[in-house]
């Protein structure tokens, strides 16, 4: 049960921060005095090993403390998280490049209605070289894209996915159900508050400068992959969407190219043999996405239609239907090897025909492997 005498919890993740601690948490201080009047609030220190004063530093301001054994960002927010006992949480680094006298723009905002505020970098005010160039113009960006087109509608778009200057409220935290240790949980929580429909909003603030001599504890391109493989991990239906159409154009296109390749258009030559070689590695990649998405949707139990009907069959059904297609795909390779044979064994033509038979024979294949890896991880 939430104890909610206390209205906004300060929630700051802390590893050997002795240096900027003490300007974060009295900013802090100094705002709950200047806006926060009237208002119950606590700051807490998730501290996650910290070897120098910062732990001291932390008790000095007044902050509760709070020891996470786990290693890792998400893992300190979540310690902190659950030890917070306001119904509302802000948090941000304790680095000082969030400015923590803009919480009150964040927190007006979450008691409008909102379960999640996020603090947008990009559409307020970035100190120069604040943020890498890569960060600003790729990694969020591109980040951004993807959370929107697996998750979002056109009235909830994200617009700083990697900010970490948010306000949540604590009761839809605890219903999303995250998880992830690492710098990914970021992401996770974007993800889960848009599959869940929560209501979102986003504020302008300013980001600052590394202050001093301490150690970034972001990896650019290791979080960056982490990110991005949580986010395609929580979207199966793209894998499925994205891998049928590839595979549906592969096949047609290597139909009409076996019964009328090759056409000429213009000064170009088309549904030819070149033509028909790239619609085979098209399928095997549509296929393969396929696949990957149909392992996706048993581990999180989505209901996507095709994979439903495929996970559901029965297991006489699943032998039978498997044995069936995979004969008719042996038949094709080996209906071409007996030809090879009665040419001895000399070169064929690598004729359209030949093109198409060994396409299908490869997709059947394929398709057989990825049904009954679903039905193992089912198991599992």
């Amino acid at each position: 049960m939430i104890n909610n005498s206390i209205d906004l919890s300060f929630v700051i993740p802390c590893l050997n921060e002795e240096e900027t601690l003490p300007l974060v948490l009295k900013t802090i201080n100094d705002t709950i005095e200047n806006s926060f009047t009237g208002i119950q609030t606590e700051i807490i220190v998730s501290d996650n090993g910290s070897t120098d004063n910062s732990v001291k530093i932390a008790e000095e301001y007044g902050a509760k403390v709070f020891h996470c054994d786990e290693r890792g960002y998400g893992a300190a927010l979540i310690n902190g998280f659950m030890n917070a006992r306001g119904k509302y949480l802000i948090y941000a680094d304790a680095d000082n490049t969030y400015d923590f006298s803009e919480a009150p723009k964040l927190y007006n905002e979450i008691i409008k209605g909102f379960e999640l505020v996020v603090g947008s970098r990009l559409d307020g005010k970035i100190e120069h070289k604040a943020m890498p160039f890569l960060h600003r113009y790729l990694g969020t960006p591109i980040l951004n894209f993807f959370i929107n087109s697996f998750f979002a509608n056109k009235s909830n778009k994200i617009a700083d996915c990697n900010s970490g200057f948010r306000c949540i409220k604590k009761e839809s935290f605890l219903k999303w159900g995250i998880k992830s240790p690492g710098m990914e949980f970021a992401s996770e929580m974007l993800v889960k508050a848009l599959k869940n429909d929560a209501i979102i909003s986003h504020v302008p603030i300013s980001l600052n400068k590394d202050s001093g001599n301490r150690i970034p504890h972001l990896k650019t391109w290791r979080d960056g992959m982490r990110h991005l493989l949580y986010i395609f991990s929580e979207g199966p239906n793209f894998f499925y969407k994205s891998g049928l159409i590839f595979t549906i154009i592969s096949l047609v296109v290597l139909i009409i190219g076996a019964l009328f390749g090759p056409i000429k258009i213009a000064l170009f030559s088309i549904f030819g043999i070149h033509t028909m070689l790239l619609m085979l590695l098209m399928g095997v990649f549509g296929i393969t996405l396929f696949g990957i998405g149909l392992g996706l949707s048993v581990k999180l139990n989505e209901k996507i239609y095709l994979y439903q009907k495929i996970i559901n069959l029965s297991e006489d059904k699943l032998f039978w239907y498997s044995l069936i297609i995979s004969v008719l795909s042996l038949s094709f390779f080996i209906g071409l090897f007996i030809y090879w044979g009665l040419n001895n064994f000399s070169n064929i033509d690598l004729s359209k025909e030949t093109l198409l038979i060994i396409s299908l024979g490869i997709f059947g294949i394929q398709f057989v492997s990825i049904v009954i890896s679903g039905h193992l991880i089912k198991r599992v």
